[in-house]
């Protein structure tokens, strides 16, 4: 079996997501919020601006914009 494989069969993403006390992890409406608004930035610089990216633009701030207005 090949050694990188077993490294990653032993990863738990699960973990990089909870939180312990008060230190903040990776949270995911943030992190695929993120991904998604890079993908269009990506978009944006190989075709020009279109109005796919502008809608995983909007897509991707959404959930990052409603996470300020969030109770601790």
């Amino acid at each position: 079996m090949n050694p990188f494989l077993a490294i990653l069969s032993k990863l738990d993403i699960t973990e990089v997501f909870k939180t312990k006390g008060n230190l903040r992890r990776w949270s995911a409406k943030r992190t695929i919020g993120g991904v998604i608004v890079l993908t269009a930035c990506s978009t944006i610089l190989d075709f020009g601006m279109c109005w796919e990216a502008v809608v995983m633009c909007a897509i991707g701030i959404v959930p990052i914009s409603l996470s300020f207005f969030e109770r601790s």
